[in-house]
């Protein structure tokens, strides 16, 4: 019988993450959590929860004591922690800057090597990056959230090339629009017009191929898909878009 595999989620309390917590935990995974934030609702009784912020390098080391403490090995991580600030390039401080890259990007950097000698461990695993669809295509005041994200897509190659001599899948998911309270706080650029929440959400729809925003769950299935080894062996290195067709139709149309 196959051991309990466990994965790792940074940014576990946020929309998609915690969907991913959720999926993982009924597919007999363990889960280990972390986040800046109080867990919404009951964390799964066999994981842990690790309240923290990523952006400090110290916290990461004593996340991954308490992580090493819990288990001998990981079999997947999924590096999902990130803010985003929707303002102009030009008003945009240093400071706010180098938070979010410290916590989009530099976390990713840091967290994986503290995380290979447990994916090692392992006898290989899967890491997955939460990337973007603002890494290929973008918009207005969002510049740092997208510069990091497309950094991710570039870290995530070269982490799959140095990864693959030790069984390590490396791969990025590009989540468009989806129901997230992060993309609710991201429609107040005021880019898609409308003087309510729903009717900025029925605009936004509106532009994707299949008429609709995605939900939380449907990312976590494309999560699952790319740190499940049975599924996506001969995966990595490699960026899956999932958007509702947004980025295959041209902006004049």
């Amino acid at each position: 019988m196959e051991s309990q595999r466990t994965i790792l989620i940074t940014g576990a309390a946020g929309g998609i993450a915690s969907a991913c917590v959720k999926l993982f935990t009924e597919s007999g995974w363990r889960v280990i959590g972390v986040d800046r934030a109080e867990y919404r609702g009951e964390f799964p009784q066999n994981g842990l929860f690790i309240q923290s912020t990523l952006s400090d390098p110290a916290n990461l080391d004593a996340i991954y004591e308490r992580v090493h403490a819990f288990t001998p090995h990981l079999d997947a991580i999924l590096n999902s922690a990130a803010i985003q600030f929707a303002k102009p390039l030009l008003e945009t401080t240093v400071e706010e800057w180098d938070l979010l890259m410290a916590t989009n990007l530099r976390s990713v950097f840091l967290g994986a090597k503290l995380a290979h000698p447990l994916l090692k461990a392992a006898g290989g695993g899967a890491i997955v990056n939460m990337s973007s669809v603002h890494a290929v295509a973008t918009s207005a005041n969002i510049a740092a959230y997208a510069a990091s994200k497309g950094g991710l897509l570039a870290l995530t190659r070269a982490m799959a090339i140095e990864f693959a001599p030790d069984n390590i899948r490396v791969n990025a998911v590009l989540p468009g629009a989806v129901d997230t309270p992060m993309l609710r706080a991201g429609l107040d650029r005021g880019h898609l017009g409308g003087a309510t929440m729903v009717e900025r959400l029925d605009n936004l729809a509106r532009k994707t191929v299949n008429g609709r925003i995605g939900q939380p769950a449907e990312i976590a299935h494309a999560i699952y898909f790319l740190a499940d080894n049975a599924q996506s062996s001969f995966m990595t290195g490699q960026a899956l878009i999932v958007d509702g067709g947004a980025t295959a139709r041209l902006s004049t149309e």
